[in-house]
């Protein structure tokens, strides 16, 4: 015990959060060092840890070698003094500035770093957010970094797992929608395919005959962008002709191969989902070796196929798939670790809303998971979502708008 017999601190220390360069500058002005002793630090006051994978073995050793010389780490696993050619993974931990003088290091050098050079470049600037951050659909534009959009979800199904029945002719679809929209709702997304765990395929003429008047109607009614939940490239189609604005495709266009020419052709986004499985068989015992390593990879090839095809990188969006199968455990590391996929660059979707691993932790039907999907679409927001994907869209907005004020997005802007 401190002379004097008290408990109590006398420097008043405490540890500090720095996510991004932005915390490390308001730390530093509150400090008011010099000008250019505020310059040295503010890259040294941002630490980052990056996964690299499929990496040369020869690459991983030089990578360590001018990591080391910087001040920085690079963990490898034992086996990778191979030096054949095989590939193998890392982890890089260090400051801004030296990631900044390690991608100078790289650049000139062999068996793939100069590619390495290239994306921890695109990284760091994702990290820092100095990408920009604007997303156009129909006649919006979004900033991304002033709030979260909230998507409303309207199932013009007869068996959704949430509200299966309740919207399922078209003048009932449509008061919902526009429920929505009075209720602050970003973006309307019109689906008329149920994906619960176990369901399967409706026929294309039946998921026309249920989207389209909806969509129609919409369209004609309000100027809050429509997007089409489909995995069928002939119903994005004619839902782009009907007035829809965006494509949200839980198949990521693996389903039907001509999607990706359907929405090139347009020009609007498209949200790609990762799901492991198929609607009917994927929550029969999921599995993953790396959880967020294999969600990752498949999302970066898929967005890769769609910049391939002719759709532009800013109308991209990626979801990992809340409850597309996933276990229980699997949802919850998926939203502890969102900023991983939030650093892949893209608009980042997320959609927790009634889902059962709600009901799992609450003993909660459907109906009464209101406060569970609030916690969920809180802590999304924190993680680094842009878009919410709910049912319940009053509620959700406000639980959105308090998540962005604490996490310091500047205000409303549409």
């Amino acid at each position: 015990m401190p002379a004097g017999g008290s408990t109590r601190s006398r420097f008043n220390l405490r540890a500090l959060t720095v996510r991004s360069l932005q915390d490390a500058r308001r730390h530093l002005e509150q400090l008011a060092p010099s000008s250019e002793g505020y310059a040295i630090m503010l890259p040294k006051l941002v630490h980052h840890l990056i996964k690299v994978e499929g990496l040369d073995t020869r690459a991983a050793n030089i990578l360590k070698q001018n990591m080391l010389s910087l001040g920085g780490e690079v963990s490898l696993p034992r086996d990778v003094f191979r030096f054949d050619g095989s590939t193998t993974s890392c982890l890089i931990s260090g400051t801004r500035r030296q990631f900044r003088d390690l991608v100078g290091k790289l650049a000139h050098q062999p068996f793939g770093l100069r590619q390495l050079a290239t994306e921890l470049e695109g990284l760091l600037r994702t990290l820092d957010g100095e990408e920009e951050r604007v997303l156009r659909i129909g006649s919006r534009t979004y900033d991304l970094s002033r709030r979260t959009l909230v998507m409303g979800i309207v199932n013009v199904t007869p068996d959704s797992f949430s509200d299966g029945g309740l919207f399922f002719d078209r003048d009932s679809a449509v008061r919902e929608a526009l429920r929505q929209v009075e209720a602050g709702a970003d973006i309307l997304d019109i689906g008329g395919e149920s994906t619960r765990p176990g369901s399967d395929f409706i026929s294309l003429e039946e998921e026309l005959r249920r989207v389209i008047p909806v969509v129609e109607e919409l369209a004609a009614q309000t100027d809050v962008p429509v997007s089409v939940d489909t995995t069928k490239s002939e119903v994005a189609e004619q839902a782009l002709r009907a007035g829809a604005a965006m494509v949200n495709d839980i198949g990521a266009m693996r389903l039907d191969p001509r999607m990706a020419e359907v929405v090139a052709e347009a020009g609007v986004p498209i949200c790609l989902m990762h799901m492991q499985g198929l609607p009917r068989d994927m929550q029969d015992n999921p599995h993953y070796d790396d959880l967020m390593g294999e969600i990752a990879a498949f999302l970066l090839e898929r967005a890769e196929a769609a910049e391939e095809a002719g759709i532009e990188r800013s109308r991209i969006i990626i979801d990992p798939g809340i409850g597309f199968g996933k276990t229980l455990d699997h949802n919850l590391e998926i939203i502890r670790r969102l900023p991983e996929l939030k650093s892949l660059g893209y608009p980042l979707l997320l959609g927790p809303s009634r889902k059962s691993f709600i009901g799992r932790i609450l003993d909660l039907p459907p109906g009464e998971r209101l406060e569970g999907t609030a916690a969920a679409v809180a802590l999304g927001i924190a993680g680094g979502a842009d878009i919410v994907r709910v049912h319940d869209v009053r509620e959700m907005v406000r639980v959105a708008r308090v998540a962005d004020a604490i996490w310091g997005k500047k205000g409303p802007v549409a």
